[in-house]
């Protein structure tokens, strides 16, 4: 359901501490990347500076640190042109990363775990799709897999921001039905998400901004399917956030394959998950959706069409 399909989309997931060694090399890294060069990138005096100016223009960024997650999850943070640089991503958009592999150029969209609280570089969680482990897809995951090759101090291409989806604070949404309609306002006191797999990054995004701000009472509740338990991506977070404001976060599973003590759901997105889990239909709710295009065309939007959920107010990424 949320595995193998995501070998198209290769999607993103949550800083690990760092050794004092590869501090230290991370450093040196960004330091001899960046020194010498002027910033450009100021949006004026008194203003954070923004690397992300133009979202048809390419950056270069190096990588400066890369943790192992898991056996086949990545978290790779990449520095920006200065220490008080910040990315410059509104909420619920996305970046794009490009590189020549191969004869090939390839791009592929992620959403990073870090914001523009972070100073100075960029987080993303990526799984790898390595070579020969799922015999419908024999050559893995082409961006996924040169990410994992890349040395300390390798560069990568980065353009943003892109997306139909940006979150304006206290429950009010700017939505693109396509990407070249005009944006429309859409004002909720409550927000159903739906992710699956590595899709979780834009919810995770989202979740981390309205929960940071006490101004901001938007109701959230999250529906996280994967195929395994190893393979819940962010879960000790999403927890930490669901133990800290239970009022206001509720987070539910669901495994294709669970152990046998197993407290959540089991199997793909259903209308009895949703009806259970997420908010009832009302003109004061937005369907956000995330995940392999199989679960949102053939299981999330069926669901929630039989449930009575108005259209206008699903959104899928």
């Amino acid at each position: 359901m949320t595995g193998f399909v995501e070998l198209l989309q290769e999607d993103k997931v949550l800083p690990i501490a760092l050794g004092v060694g590869i501090v230290i090399t991370s450093a040196i890294i960004y330091h001899l990347y960046f020194s010498n060069k002027k910033s450009k990138s100021s949006k004026g005096d008194g203003k954070k500076l923004v690397l992300l100016q133009d979202p048809q223009v390419k950056y270069s960024i190096p990588l400066i640190d890369k943790d192992v997650v898991s056996h086949d999850t990545r978290r790779f943070r990449f520095g920006l042109p200065s220490k008080e640089h910040v990315l410059g991503l509104p909420v619920g958009q996305h970046i794009h990363l490009s590189a020549k592999i191969g004869d090939e150029l390839i791009i592929r969209s992620y959403t990073p775990v870090s914001s523009d609280d972070d100073h100075g570089y960029v987080d993303l969680v990526i799984k790898v799709y390595f070579k020969n482990v799922h015999p419908k897809f024999p050559d893995g995951g082409k961006m996924s897999q040169h990410l994992e090759s890349l040395k300390l101090g390798d560069t990568i291409d980065i353009r943003g921001p892109s997306g139909r989806l940006n979150y304006l604070g206290d429950g009010q949404f700017s939505v693109k039905k396509l990407r070249k309609d005009p944006p429309q306002l859409i004002k909720v006191s409550k927000v159903g998400m739906i992710a699956g797999g590595t899709g979780i990054t834009p919810m995770l995004q989202l979740i981390r901004h309205i929960v940071k701000d006490p101004s901001d009472t938007t109701q959230l509740a999250l529906l996280f399917a994967n195929q395994t338990e190893k393979d819940i991506l962010v879960r000790r977070e999403l927890e930490d956030v669901a133990n800290k404001h239970p009022e206001q976060f509720k987070l539910w599973y669901t495994l294709d394959t669970p152990p046998t003590d197993w407290k959540y759901s089991t199997g793909f997105i259903n209308d009895a998950m949703i009806k259970d889990h997420l908010f009832p239909p009302s003109s004061d709710t937005l369907i956000v959706m995330c995940g392999p295009p199989p679960m949102i065309n053939f299981a999330c939007l069926p669901s929630l069409d039989r449930l009575g959920y108005n259209k206008d107010l699903n959104f899928a990424y």
